[in-house]
């Protein structure tokens, strides 16, 4: 973790080795000679269903002295016998049982890929926090009112404010700011109720965080809550993904755990705060400059966060601890923001669909909307919203982490070396790609043996991430290597795929064209698990249309730094989003993290917010008869009945379901198509 690469290792191999053989690049400039510690990693303990294995740090060898010295001097700390409260040296440290292994920013070699920006949108600027400067009457004997006291009159007088509350840190450092430049002070005030700071004389400088807490990536937006101007944006893997890939597992690492409830939160509060000091430093701020925060996030995630065991989102009847929107003191839940700054998390609308989604809701806000607008912000656990002016409804899938590269056999999360982009000749089923970190397509790339280094592919391929594997299945159906059912077309034999009994794979690239010397290959498993991943989310889909008596939408829009990266082409042809004219399908990035931002700076959005939470009318997919219908039918590709006509032109038959004998001409009309196609994809 947090690459979500796993395999079989031989005992006695070092963690250095196996994590390299899979593909996963760890930092080691010594060569594994025991002197730079540049390849710490961590080894989770516990048992993790989800994996099928117990890991503990006793399943690697014992700590050497020269490991513990050299991680003594380089952490200022020791570790124990096996390592189990430390960081290990992965080059020391021999595989003797089942491991889980999370390797942590700063050892990675090939930093994660985390495509999640702030986009550009009109924001009217009115945040929860205000700054006014005020003069105050100096203290005089026979005057009893305390400074807090003549404070509140100086702002009453002067800025008409009233009924106000002060901070306890905030009343502990008052006198001395009144006293310091001649009695004039500057205020800041939350929501013009609580005074949480003082400064001596005029000072300007308000800053704010709005966060999207995602099930694997974490991402951060420091703004100028006077400007609205977004100063810094940071993203990190969310940690908890080395507890478990999809909310189930985490909830179940939870579940009769307070250790394990305990390790996810202190996991993301940690995270938050290093975010938050990056975004800071980024600047010339301290992380104590941060005065108001807003936070989103499923439900899940929220709960871990909050300190509260999520078991029971794990059943029926999905019971929250809380639905209401909530104002926390930031210093309550251990950041390190400005001693009286505050975290708004928005509200959830039901059991499975939480801020996260009422953030992309008021960033859309599809209730203003005339046309009917369906939008899915594709992840882990995919949430959906559909609606306009007059309906609104939204659901949840558990689609799992395949999207994300987990669940496939060279799955890997966005990192350099990661596929994301296939194209494959329907004629002889050679494929090309395109790689994160080389523009360059796989058909460009010189050969290793005769070209300059410098015109060599900076990137071999190391895997395929979630954009790459929904290209890759799309252009296998519409070559004919698989049929609509998913399965591998045992009618025609090609050496581009390997069978083993009645089983196929596709070799996608070649040992020559990756970076470990085996090739890459896309598994009836791999087909497989992208099917039913698109078949939850499709059926989730399908019960909102139906509930709303819709046979088409008017418009899908794709959220999530995912969904963003995903081609909405594709994506139709997989069947992971239901027809509709392509001219009317976008991508709109992060807007769960731009909901949030909204939030932290129009106070009014956060009213807004909370409305619709409450409004929209939320179906329950885990508990609906009808979804498993949708399901069986949404699993074929790219569906079992319903039509595509918009795919008209690319597809033999809206719904494949076998090889049908006597094809050959329509497959050879539809191969020209698609190569008219790939050469206008290939000129963009």
């Amino acid at each position: 973790m947090p690459s979500g690469r796993r395999g079989t290792a031989k005992a006695g191999e070092s963690l250095l080795e196996a994590a390299r053989r899979l593909g996963v690049e760890i930092e080691s400039i010594c060569g594994g000679r025991l002197t730079c510690a540049k390849c710490k990693v961590r080894i989770e303990e516990g048992t993790f269903p989800k994996h099928g294995i117990r890991s503990a740090p006793a399943h690697v060898t014992m700590i050497s002295d020269k490991e513990h010295d050299l991680l003594t001097r380089t952490n200022g700390h020791g570790a124990n016998g096996h390592g189990s409260d430390e960081c290990r040296l992965s080059c020391s440290a021999y595989i003797q049982g089942d491991v889980l292994i999370y390797v942590p920013e700063e050892s990675r070699a090939h930093k994660q890929v985390i495509r999640k920006a702030a986009t550009n949108r009109i924001i009217d600027v009115d945040p929860a926090i205000r700054q006014v400067y005020v003069e105050v009457e100096q203290a005089e004997l026979g005057d009893h009112r305390g400074d807090w006291g003549r404070l509140q009159s100086a702002l009453h007088a002067q800025w008409g404010l009233s009924d106000l509350a002060i901070d306890l840190p905030t009343l502990r450092r008052l006198q001395p700011a009144l006293r310091q430049e001649n009695w004039a002070v500057t205020v800041t005030l939350w929501h013009e109720r609580e005074v949480i700071d003082v400064r001596p004389g005029y000072q300007e400088g308000i800053y704010g965080l709005a966060v999207d807490i995602g099930s694997t990536t974490v991402a951060g937006h420091l703004c100028d809550l006077r400007t609205g101007e977004v100063l810094a944006t940071e993203s990190m893997m969310n940690p908890q993904v080395a507890y478990g890939e999809d909310l189930m597992s985490r909830v179940s690492f939870a579940m009769g755990n307070q250790p394990g409830l305990d390790k996810m939160q202190n996991a993301i509060i940690d995270t938050l705060n290093s975010l938050a000091t990056r975004a800071a430093r980024a600047v010339g701020l301290q992380i104590r400059d941060i005065h108001d925060a807003v936070l989103v996030g499923n439900t899940t995630m929220i709960h871990i966060l909050l300190g509260i065991n999520p078991q029971e989102l794990g059943g029926a009847p999905f019971a929250l601890a809380n639905r209401d929107a909530l104002d926390l003191k930031a210093r309550a839940l251990n950041l390190r923001f400005h001693p009286g700054a505050y975290v708004h998390i928005l509200p959830a609308e039901a059991g499975h669909v939480g801020a996260d989604n009422v953030a992309v809701m008021i960033a859309e806000e599809p209730y203003r909307q005339t046309a009917t607008t369906l939008i899915v912000d594709v992840g882990t656990n995919a949430e959906i919203l559909l609606g306009n002016r007059d309906i609104l409804y939204s659901a949840s899938s558990p689609t799992g982490p395949a999207f994300e590269g987990a669940q496939i056999s060279f799955g890997m999360r966005a990192a350099p070396g990661a596929i994301e982009r296939v194209r494959i000749d329907p004629t002889t089923w050679a494929a090309r790609f395109r790689v994160i970190g080389e523009d360059r397509w796989s058909d460009e790339w010189p050969d290793p043996a005769g070209a300059p280094v410098e015109h060599q592919a900076r990137h071999l391929a190391a895997g395929i991430c979630g954009s790459g594997i929904i290209e890759v299945v799309a252009e296998m159906y519409l070559a004919g290597i698989i049929l609509g059912d998913g399965r591998f077309n045992p009618h025609r034999l090609h050496k581009r795929v390997l069978w083993q009994g009645r089983r196929g794979a596709y070799v996608l690239a070649t040992g020559e064209q990756t970076g470990s010397g085996e090739p890459i290959l896309v598994t009836q498993d791999d087909v497989r698990n992208i099917q039913l991943a698109k078949a939850a989310l499709y059926a989730g889909i399908k019960l909102l249309m139906n509930r709303a008596a819709l046979k088409a939408v008017e418009r899908i829009t794709l959220a999530g730094a995912f969904g963003s990266f995903i081609d909405p082409h594709y994506a139709m042809i997989l069947g992971l989003i239901p027809d509709c004219d392509p001219e009317c399908v976008s991508a709109v990035g992060n807007a769960a993290g731009d909901g949030a931002r909204i939030a932290l700076l129009n106070r009014r959005k956060r009213d807004e917010a909370a409305r619709y939470a409450r409004e929209v009318t939320y179906v329950e997919t885990a508990i609906d008869p009808e979804f498993q219908n949708e399901f069986v039918g949404a699993i074929h590709i790219p569906h079992a009945s319903d039509d595509f006509p918009h795919l008209a032109h690319i597809l033999v038959d809206p719904r494949p379901h076998t090889a049908p004998a006597g094809n050959d001409d329509k497959r050879s009309q539809r191969a020209e198509r698609i190569r008219a196609r790939q050469s206008r994809a290939g000129a963009t």
